[in-house]
């Protein structure tokens, strides 16, 4: 392509577009619709209830969305390639299209269009960052607020699923949702006798069934294009780009969907904690990046899930997280404006001014470089209850650490843009709250690095129940261990230098957090056995814990590799 092709690269796309009738010929009379990133669906909103021929929808590409934090290139491309297609399987149905190309808020895009167009209707955005960037065009009138039809659940529920002041509680939720739509129950009862199957989903996988691998596609002229915007443009993004990994269009979508419902279901719930090297995904559907963007609907697949033929453990495990914990996160998000706004009885956090960068500037030697920043576009929520303010290690850009289990894990992230929910909590979180990881860096990290996430579920997830920042408000304790579950849940150990039943340095930070926060986490009645335990080591054991913590923490945020040489010399007597 020539050198001086604008930003983005639209060709194909553009001339595909004006060939479908779409464009500003057929927009006068029309009613507009702007569609933001996530919500790429023709089934809820105005698009499923009104004729396509009274409609026109409004779609942004925004360089400087991508600039704000250091996204990973898959993400990017998974946005841009489903944005394209959507627009033009819409044009199809007779819809008018606008597509706009703006570097710079959304608000200073939409603001001439409606002026010109008329007053935009939009579904509320799931994300805060975008709602709070479009509100003075709401305060001026221009804009229209919808209700998003792509929750399962309403705020009211989640209201009264709590029935009192924080903290909440997700079981509350979900119970409560099951009784009031009658999802998997027989009755007044759940259906097996059990609400949740958790307690019994905790196999190792040893080989059998044999994991599914996911499908491929092959990229069409749309999805290259947008490979070479994303190398070209957005070449200093970190990650790879794999365009054959990446659904891009309706049907894309619904292929993905049959492979996670006939390959993984049946399987996922007794093997759903399990980890392999064998394996990034094992038995996870890996559905959860298409259903943040609304190209599968999550009404659509959880009817599919229970009326297919699996195993109830499996079908109780996924309609947990698709109607229990992503809708909590959701509300929780929601209700306190991305943790701005708390309970009585609750610290407000600090607000981060700019976007945080998860520690890139730190593993890479040079700033990222955002955008125009606007007042009202900060850098999110900075809780931390338990006092961390580590500086996230290289070690989660791919720098080696040391530790087997985190190093695959985080290879597979920068490959992918997507490990599963274990991984995500029992690796990456752990290790991180073990060390003292600043939980807004975390949250950070997690939000570029990751193809699924959004400020509604990667704060309420990484905040409240990976780092345990929010203390008990919305969780109810700290999700740590030591090698021991890693060992036994995975088989990440037997090519590591460390031996977890030995040497793993896991353990002691284990124990060295439990005496180190000791007074935050006491009278939590899920710890008291774990601090009892910890209070029953010795001095010289917990003066031994406290040193390996310490050399770890210092080691890694240097961006060294551990050896077991290296925490000898860090437990020599001093």
């Amino acid at each position: 392509m020539p050198d001086e092709e604008p930003v983005p690269v639209t060709r194909t796309f553009t001339r595909e577009l004006a060939a479908l009738g779409a464009g500003p010929e057929s927009w006068k009379g029309r009613r507009f619709v702007f569609v933001p990133y996530d919500q790429l669906s023709g089934e809820i909103g105005p698009l499923a209830h009104e004729p396509p021929a009274q409609l026109g929808i409004v779609l942004v590409e925004n360089p400087w969305k991508a600039a704000r934090r250091p996204y990973h290139k898959q993400k990017l491309a998974l946005v841009l390639a489903n944005l394209r297609h959507f627009a033009l399987e819409q044009a199809r149905r007779g819809v008018a299209v606008a597509h706009l190309v703006h570097d710079g808020p959304y608000r200073d895009a939409l603001r001439p269009f409606a002026e010109r167009c008329g007053v935009l209707r939009v579904m509320e955005p799931a994300e805060r960052e975008l709602r709070a960037d479009l509100a003075p065009l709401v305060a001026a009138g221009l804009m229209e607020v919808l209700p998003h039809e792509g929750w399962l659940t309403t705020r009211l529920q989640f209201e009264r699923s709590q029935g009192r002041a924080p903290p909440w509680r997700m079981d509350d939720f979900y119970r409560h949702v099951r009784r009031e739509q009658g999802v998997l129950m027989e009755g007044t009862r759940p259906r097996g006798g059990r609400w949740s199957f958790d307690a019994l989903n905790r196999k190792r996988w040893r080989g059998r069934p044999p994991a599914p691998t996911p499908p491929r596609f092959e990229p069409d002229a749309i999805t290259q294009e947008v490979g070479a915007l994303i190398e070209r443009h957005f070449a200093h993004h970190p990650g790879t780009l794999d365009l054959g990994a990446l659904p891009a269009t309706a049907a894309d979508a619904e292929r993905f969907a049959d492979w996670a419902l006939d390959e993984c279901l049946d399987a996922f719930g007794p093997l759903e904690d399990a980890m392999s090297t064998a394996s990034s995904g094992l038995f996870h559907t890996r559905l959860s990046p298409l259903l943040n963007l609304h190209r599968l609907l999550p009404r659509d697949l959880l009817r599919r899930v229970l009326a297919a033929p699996i195993a109830l453990e499996s079908q109780e495990g996924f309609v947990r997280q698709l109607l229990g914990w992503r809708e909590y996160m959701h509300h929780v998000h929601a209700l306190t404006d991305g943790f701005r706004a708390l309970p009585e009885g609750h610290e407000l956090p600090p607000i981060a001014a700019v976007p945080g960068d998860g520690g890139f500037a730190r593993w890479s030697g040079s700033p990222w470089q955002r955008g125009t920043d606007v007042p009202d576009a900060d850098g999110g929520a900075c809780p931390s209850a338990l006092n961390a303010d580590t500086p996230l290690p290289p070690a989660l850009w791919g720098r080696p650490s040391g530790m087997a289990c985190l190093d695959h894990v985080i290879e597979g992230v920068w490959r992918e843009a997507w490990s599963h929910h274990i991984t995500r909590l029992m690796i990456v979180a752990n290790i991180a709250t073990l060390l003292d990881v600043s939980p807004r860096e975390l949250t950070d990290w997690f939000w570029v690095a990751y193809q699924d996430a959004y400020d509604w579920v990667v704060e309420p997830n990484v905040l409240g129940m990976g780092s345990f920042a929010m203390r008990d408000l919305f969780m109810t304790k700290p999700y740590i261990s030591g090698a021991a579950y890693i060992d036994r849940m995975s088989d990440y150990c037997g090519g590591c230098a460390f031996d977890p039943k030995r040497n793993c340095p896991i353990t002691p930070m284990y124990w060295a957090f439990l005496e180190r926060k000791r007074p935050l986490l006491e009278g939590n009645p899920r710890l008291e056995m774990p601090l009892k335990a910890a209070a029953s080591r010795d001095a010289r054991t917990r003066a031994a814990d406290r040193r390996v913590f310490e050399a770890v923490r210092s080691l890694l945020v240097a961006g060294e590799r551990l050896t077991p040489q290296k925490l000898l010399v860090a437990l020599e007597p001093v």
